[in-house]
């Protein structure tokens, strides 16, 4: 059946349309458990109004419902599935010659599109948002409604200095060799608790070495103070490699199309982009892992007689499958990261299994 045919385009209507009844749903539950926690948090703040908590609970959302997306799609396919086999359309569908792979075509092209719009789409906005939504919670957490919190679009740590002042540190380059950390377009702002700025130096090159950053080609900038420089300065740190590589920025907050840029930059600095690469590589295949979602609800809602009975056994039967790919896919993954199996292998694998699972089943009740 070609998907642009009368009745694939009626099938499609009817994913679509559970999907975003499903998805609203979800929406709805997540605002407001997020909402009622933080409301729980703030309580007693003055200084916090609902109209901030609200704008906190918006922002964190696209990155819950990123967890949650292929359950999404899976009950919005459960769903649509045991509504036409409970009116016997499938049932006339198959009467008139069509067969189940013809009846799945039309809806696994539309899951498999969905799942490019989230990974081009929906994800660099969900990831800018998680961005706001860090700087909220940390404007939340300093009670300075001006606080920047910075995040790494190069390299960026921040450092405690002592208890009234940090160090945010910036490098637009930087490469390790033979245990040595070489930064190039090194920044250092040094602000107080309340994130007001105090000093900026600035340097050309920078060493990281025995607790000091080795700075060259320095100038030093002060408010109502003249620009000092100087040829070198030994800027005293409590960052090693091992501590910068943990301040990396998380995979999760990266817009799809900035991780390319985002991984070559730590493999040229030398660090591993193992947990990048993994990401970016997931992204691409979850469409195909939706898709797999979709023929895994086929195997339970998708039956021709619909008086069998055992209906919210198939529904729990379902759910569990799909909380036993999620758990699965989670725990390939990890194997990933810690280099125990290649990264496209680990990402490819948990949609593969539960395709070759689910196409198996489907062609026996096809054959029966």
């Amino acid at each position: 059946m070609k998907p642009t045919s009368i009745l694939g385009r009626y099938l499609t209507r009817q994913i679509l349309f559970n999907f975003f009844a499903v998805l609203l749903m979800v929406l709805s539950v997540i605002m407001l458990f997020e909402v009622v926690e933080l409301l729980r948090r703030t309580s007693g703040r003055e200084d916090v109004s609902f109209w901030f908590v609200l704008e906190l609970a918006i922002t964190k959302m696209p990155k819950t419902i990123e967890m949650v997306f292929p359950f999404v799609v899976m009950i919005a396919s459960m769903v649509t599935f045991w509504k036409l086999s409970k009116s016997n359309e499938f049932v006339i569908m198959r009467a008139a010659g069509v067969s189940i792979w013809g009846f799945l075509l039309p809806v696994l092209v539309t899951t498999f599109l969905i799942g490019v719009i989230n990974v081009t789409l929906v994800n660099p906005v969900a990831a800018n948002m998680y961005d706001l939504y860090e700087t909220l919670e940390y404007r939340l957490k300093t009670r300075n409604p001006k606080a920047v919190l910075f995040s790494d679009k190069g390299l960026w740590i921040r450092e405690a200095i002592d208890e009234n002042n940090v160090m945010v540190l910036q490098a637009k380059s930087l490469r390790q060799e033979k245990g040595e950390l070489l930064l190039r377009g090194v920044t250092i702002l040094e602000m107080d608790r309340h994130s007001q700025p105090g000093r900026r130096i600035e340097a050309y090159v920078g060493t990281l070495k025995d607790g000091f950053f080795d700075l060259r080609d320095v100038r030093i900038f002060r408010a109502g103070h003249p620009t000092e420089v100087k040829n070198s300065l030994k800027y005293k740190t409590v960052l090693d490699i091992e501590r910068i590589k943990e301040n990396f920025v998380e995979p999760e907050s990266i817009s799809f199309w900035d991780l390319p840029d985002t991984i070559h930059f730590y493999e040229m600095s030398g660090f591993s982009a193992q947990r990048h690469r993994l990401r970016y590589l997931s992204l691409l295949v979850s469409p195909f892992l939706l898709c797999a979602m979709v023929l895994v609800a086929a195997v339970f809602a998708l039956r021709p007689n619909n008086r069998r009975g055992g209906v919210m056994f198939l529904i729990v039967g379902g759910i569990s499958t799909g909380f036993i790919v999620y758990f699965l896919t989670q725990l390939v993954y990890a194997f990933g990261i810690n280099g125990y199996i290649p990264v496209g292998l680990a990402v490819s694998t948990p949609a593969l299994i539960a395709t070759l699972i689910s196409v198996s089943v489907l062609l026996h009740l096809e054959d029966g």
